[in-house]
C-alpha cells in the first residue's frame, strides 16, 4: 500500500509520519516535492539553499519514486505531502496510483503555529485551498475520501489511528502510538528549523485547548481558510 497523506504545514503531519515510520512494514518519505517547489517558485523559505542542495529538485523523478519500487524492501510506503507544494507544473498522474488521505487542522491553530516559525504567512502558504482542490481531484478519480482531523487524533490517538487503518484496509499496529526521541532518518534537512517540538516527543501531544486568539491580521487569514477546512471536516472519520 502507498499512502499519500495530504496536509498543510503545522498540522501534526510530522508526528503522523513518525507514527507510520514506527511500523516495521512501512518506509516513509518527508515532503518529497519541497525541493521541486522551491526550485520552481523561487520561494524564500528557511534553509532554502540547504534544501535545494540536499534533495532532488526534478518533480518528474520525484513522482516516479513515489510509485516505483518501495525502498528498503518494505511492504508499504507512507508519503508525507504538503498541498501547497503542488503548484502548476507538478506532475499529478501518480496520484491515481496511491491511497490519498487528508489530514486537517482548524486554521486558527495552523496560523498561530506557523507564525512562530515564519512570520507573515499568506493563504497560499497554509495549503487549505489547495487541500480542498486536491480532495475534489481525488474524488473525481473515484477514490473514497478519507479525511482525519488532527484534533481528534490528539484527543484519542489509538481510537483514531484504528479508524484510519480500518478505512485503509490496513492492519492495526500498536507501535504507531510511540516513536524514538530525536527524529527519523528520513527527515528532510528542513527538520532542524521546523521539527523541534516533535523531535523531543515520543508520542502524540495531548488535546489542544480552546481556539487561540489571533492578532487581527492573522485572524483574518484564518477566516479566509475556514471554509476549506469546514468542507473537509464534514467528511472526517469519527
Amino acid at each position: 500500500m502507498r499512502i499519500a497523506m495530504w496536509s498543510g504545514p503545522r498540522n501534526l503531519s510530522t508526528a503522523m509520519m513518525y507514527s507510520f515510520g514506527a511500523r516495521a512494514d512501512f518506509h516513509i518519505v518527508d515532503e518529497p516535492f519541497y525541493a521541486p517547489f522551491l526550485a520552481r517558485t523561487g520561494a524564500d523559505h528557511p534553509m532554502r539553499a540547504e534544501i535545494l542542495a540536499g534533495h532532488p529538485t526534478d518533480p518528474k523523478k520525484v513522482a516516479q519514486s513515489l510509485i516505483g519500487p518501495i525502498p528498503e524492501n518494505k511492504l508499504h510506503f507512507y508519503q508525507k505531502h504538503m498541498t501547497h507544494h503542488m503548484v502548476e507544473g507538478m506532475p499529478r498522474d501518480w496520484i491515481s496510483k496511491v491511497r490519498n488521505v487528508f489530514l486537517i487542522r482548524h486554521p486558527a491553530y495552523v496560523v498561530a503555529s506557523y507564525a512562530k516559525k515564519r512570520e507573515g504567512p499568506s493563504l497560499d502558504d497554509l495549503g487549505f485551498l489547495q487541500q480542498a482542490d486536491l480532495l475534489e481531484e481525488v474524488r473525481a478519480l473515484g477514490q473514497t475520501s478519507i479525511v482525519i482531523d488532527s484534533a481528534d487524533i490528539r484527543a484519542d490517538p489509538e481510537h483514531m489511528l484504528k479508524l484510519l487503518c480500518a478505512a485503509l484496509g490496513l492492519n492495526w499496529d500498536a507501535s504507531m502510538l510511540h516513536w524514538p526521541v530525536g527524529g527519523h532518518v528520513q527527515d528532510g534537512v528542513w527538520s532542524k528549523h521546523w521539527y523541534g517540538a516533535v523531535h523531543n516527543s515520543t508520542g502524540f501531544a495531548r488535546a489542544e485547548d480552546g481556539i487561540p486568539l489571533l492578532e487581527p491580521e492573522y485572524a483574518a487569514l484564518a477566516e479566509l481558510a475556514l471554509p476549506s477546512y469546514q468542507k473537509l471536516a464534514k467528511l472526517k472519520l469519527a
